[in-house]
Formats: C-alpha cells, structure tokens, sequence
C-alpha cells in the first residue's frame, strides 16, 4: 500500500468511525428529547427490588443506547434519595446487559433497511408537528446512520484482508491480549460510546482485519472503559450517587480483567459462542454483561452494604457559592468583558437553584433540619448573587451600550429574577410544605406521593436542560425548553384532576394533604415557568416565539 493510499484509508475510517459516533448519539438524543421525562419516571419506579431493578435498567440502556446515560440519570436520583445503592448496582449491571443488546441488534445487515428508515426518518421528521413525531423520526435516521457507518467501515477494510502488514497486526494483537484489552478502553472512553466501540471492532473482526482473540481483549477492555466513562462523568455528584457507579466499576471492570485472565489461559478458544469470529465476539459481550449480572445479583446486599464502609462520607464544608465574584469592576466600561462576566455568575445562580430543587423534595419523604437549613442559607446566596449581578449591570455605561449589548443586559437581569425567584419558590414554599407535612404527622397517599416525584423529576428535568440553553443558546434547545414549559402546564393540570379524583374516592391521605399537595404542584409549576424563561429572549431571536407562545410550525434544522 503507497502512501496516498494509506492516507485515504486513513481518512475513510476515521469518517466512517465519526459517522458510527454521531449516529449512536443521534439516536440516544432523539430517544431522551421524545421520552426523558417517561424514562426517568419508569426508572424511578422500578426499584422496588433487585431483579425488578436490573429489568428496569436493561429496558433503560436499550432506549437509550446507553449504560453511561443511564449510569448519570440514577445518580441523579441517588442524590435526591430515591433509589437507595443496592437497587441501583442493580439498574447499572441491567444497563450494561441493555447496552450488549443493543450491539446485537445494530449488527443486523438488511441492504432495504438503510433507505426505509432514511425515508421514513426525513419525512417524520420534517412533516410532523408534533415533538415525539419528529424525534422518532431522529431515532430512524440515527439507526440508518449507524448501519451506513458500518457500511462503510466494511468498504474501506476490504482491500487490506490480503496485505501482509495486516497480517502482522494480527499477529501481534493475538499475543498481547493486554494491549488490546487497553486500546479497547481507551477506545470506548475517547469516543464516550461502549456500543459504538464494541460495533466498530466486531466489524473489523467481521473483515478480517482483528483476530478473535484481540477483538475479544478489545471488546472486554471496552466495556472497562465504558464504566470508567460512567464514573469519570459522576466524579462531581454526592457521595451516594459515587458509590453505587464505583460499585458497578469495581464489578463491570473486575469482571473484564477476569475474563481477560481466563481468555488468555484458555488460549483465546471461543468456538463455543459461535461460528464465525464476529458472532463469537459480539455473543462474547452479551453473554458477559449477562453473566456478571446474575452472579452478581445475590451479592448485592453485602455490596450495598459495605459501599458506605469504603467510600464513607466526608467533612465538606465548603461552601460552592463562597467563591471569588466574575464580576469584575475593572470591566465596566468594556462591555464585550463584562457581560461575560456577568453570565457566568448567572449561571452560578442557576446551578444553586438546580441544587435546592433537587434536595428538596427528600424532605417530603423524611424531614431533615439540616437539609433543610442548607437549602435556605443557599436561597440567601442566590439573592445576594442575584443583588450583585443587578448592581453590576446597572453600573454599566449604558450610553455606550450597543443595541445587542443593551439586550443582552436586559436578558441577564430577567434571567436573574426569575432565578431568585425560583429559589425563594423552593426555600419559601416547598421546604414550608415539607415541614408542615412532618409537624403535622401527615403522609401522602402512595399515588400522590408518585404523582408529585414524577412531577418533580419533570421539573428537575427541564431546570437540567434550562441551564444547558444558558450556557450554548441553542436555538434547538431553547424550543424544546419552551415546549416542555406548556407539556407542564397540560401536566399539572392532569395531576390536579387525578387529585380530585382521589378526594371523589374518600382516600383519607389525600383528603388529609389535600392542601400542601396542590400548593407543590403549583410551587413546581412556577420553578419550571421561571427556568423558561430562559429560553425565550433565544427563541425571539430565532422567530420561533410569536408572542408568548411558539409558533404552531416547527424549524426543520436540526
């Protein structure tokens, strides 16, 4: 092979691997637009035991196409304490088998598939009104990408089946299982995709270019690299959502080096999971993730247990709000700098907001001074941020102020507001409510109790992605932000029905918490429209807001 030829195979794989990337999260993106909030929803519930659990977290991966994103949305309820480390160990060891299912399934080769579901993708995506519409349309488009990407890689590997320096490869490959097992690591956490990596070398190996043993090293190593992606992305979360991905680490990444161990003393023998060496390698990481789980499975108990012991609580007592201002008065009369500035401790206001709201509803479930007192002082923070961002403001020169500068100003100071307000809303309303439902020795009736954490978890959802549009100004972002405000409208609405409902049916809880359960629901009602509003002045610009509502006729970009 000449040098041009050697840079065009070059080219053509590290497209083709680009492509296998953008699909999977082209696929995962329209699965958590259409149905994140269904999603968070079943997984919360679904814990109610170890096997129950683990289900939940192999339907989870296999919608989402992810064990990593499942691994981040159970941290998040880790946080709020509504999924203890036993259950949890539980969902991530399910996420991984869903993860090798989903290999499996993407690995299936039909030439019709590829215009069918890019044809019918397009068009969903284009014609469709609808948001849940148009996102299955994302998802048909991502798998069609997905199986070109695969095509591809095929295409361009041909020629080498025959070259002798391919051989070699090989050849060394086969003997240094170590080293393939850490490019498979490396491999899965540079492109933060076990499933993309795991298809991309049964690929290979299907062309002959990866000898089985290497691939197996490599898929083995992927699926280390895949929990060390999982724990790399939580390394900021509490203490209890750590434990239970370090857990899964600890097993998912031991159980591979075990593996590895026995693959090399067996002399790489995989005839028994197959035919072919791309059947054996991909059955090799189904049957893996599947054995982990159920071996694991009755030692979860002991594992929950001595997570606490490992990884135990530490002295924190740092306060993340009592850090140096952005606000810098030296910036004032150039506003390219000081608008900047101010963003970023608007920012800080949100992200201290975000944290309030998902502490607060634990104590609906167990009242916690303590927690409770930390989530005033930090209201406290927010207003004193929110007093400095507008002081800054107003000391800028505003008769220099471009047009653009001057809204961007005006924007900030809304954003802060509704920011303060948002936390006063938790601080004021919903803690209040906490407190006088535990003074009072009420509990909520076990459907209440479901509708108000779903409520929530939709809230928290939407204050996630409101800070996400703060930081890009994502046109994209912004319209689903604002669409998600009107599905709460309609959601709370439904919620307060189902309420009246419950009184229709004499249940003495509801009757009881008749009055602090409706005032939650409107109290997250008025976080969530105080997030939004982020994303109006963006979807102004875009013109997609006519007035106050989003115009009927979706953008067809991205």
């Amino acid at each position: 092979m000449d040098d041009t030829s050697l840079i065009l195979f070059a080219l053509h794989i590290a497209g083709a691997a680009a492509l296998l990337i953008w699909a999977v999260r082209l696929l995962r993106t329209g699965v958590e637009r259409a149905f994140s909030v269904q999603l968070r929803a079943f997984l919360r519930r679904s814990n109610a035991n170890r096997v129950q659990a683990l289900g939940s977290g192999a339907l989870a991966a296999l919608c989402l196409q992810s064990a990593t994103a499942v691994a981040v949305l159970v941290s998040n309820f880790a946080t709020r304490g509504g999924v203890g480390v036993l259950a949890g160990v539980a969902i991530l060891l399910g996420a991984d088998i869903g993860s090798a299912l989903v290999s499996q399934i993407l690995l299936v080769r039909q030439e019709f598939l590829i215009p069918l579901l890019l044809l019918g993708g397009v068009v969903l995506f284009l014609r469709s009104a609808r948001n849940e519409i148009r996102q299955l349309g994302r998802m048909l488009i991502g798998v069609a990408l997905i199986f070109v990407s695969l095509d591809m890689i095929r295409a361009a590997t041909g020629p080498l089946i025959a070259s002798p320096a391919t051989a070699s490869v090989m050849g060394y490959l086969a003997g240094d299982l170590v080293t393939s097992f850490l490019i498979g690591g490396l491999f899965a956490w540079g492109v933060h995709s076990s499933v993309a990596a795991v298809l991309f070398f049964v690929t290979l190996t299907a062309q002959g270019l990866l000898p089985p043993s290497g691939a197996a090293a490599m898929v083995l190593g992927a699926n280390a690299g895949g929990a060390i992606l999982a724990f790399m992305l939580t390394l900021g979360a509490p203490m209890t959502a750590r434990r239970m991905v370090m857990a899964n680490l600890v097993l998912r990444g031991g159980g591979a080096a075990l593996v590895l161990v026995i693959l090399a003393k067996s002399a790489g023998n995989l005839g028994w999971l197959g035919v072919d060496p791309a059947r054996q390698i991909i059955n090799l990481h189904l049957v893996f993730n599947i054995g982990l789980g159920l071996v694991c499975l009755p030692f979860l108990g002991w594992i929950a247990s001595a997570m606490p012991r490992l990884m135990p609580d530490g002295e924190n007592t740092a306060n993340p709000l009592a850090q140096s201002s952005a606000l810098d008065p030296s910036t004032l009369d150039r506003p390219s700098r000081a608008l900047p500035c101010a963003a970023r401790e608007v920012l800080k206001m949100g992200e201290a907001t975000e944290t309030m709201l998902r502490s607060s509803m634990a104590l609906f479930q167990s009242w916690d001074a303590p927690t409770a007192k930390a989530i005033n002082e930090k209201s406290e923070d927010v207003s004193r941020l929110h007093a400095d961002i507008k002081g800054f403001l107003a000391a800028l020169d505003h008769k220099n102020l471009s047009e653009t500068e001057q809204e961007k100003a005006s924007e900030l100071a809304s954003i802060a507001f509704n920011l303060e307000t948002a936390a006063n809303a938790i601080s004021h309303n919903l803690v209040a409510q906490a407190e006088q439902l535990d003074a009072d020795g009420l509990e909520f009736s076990d459907d209440g109790w479901s509708d108000l954490s779903d409520f929530h978890d939709r809230i928290l959802s939407n204050t996630q992605l409101a800070l996400s549009v703060l930081m890009t100004g994502a046109p994209d972002a912004a319209r689903q932000l604002l669409r998600a405000k009107d599905k709460v409208r309609k959601a709370e609405q439904k919620l307060q029905e189902r309420h009246l409902d419950r009184l229709r049916r004499n249940i003495p809880a509801s009757f009881d918490t008749s009055h602090i359960h409706q005032d939650t629901l409107r109290t997250l009602k008025t976080i969530n429209a105080a997030f939004a509003t982020i994303g109006q002045p963006i979807a102004a610009r875009s013109g997609d807001l006519l007035s106050t509502r989003l115009s009927a006729k979706p953008k067809t970009g991205g």
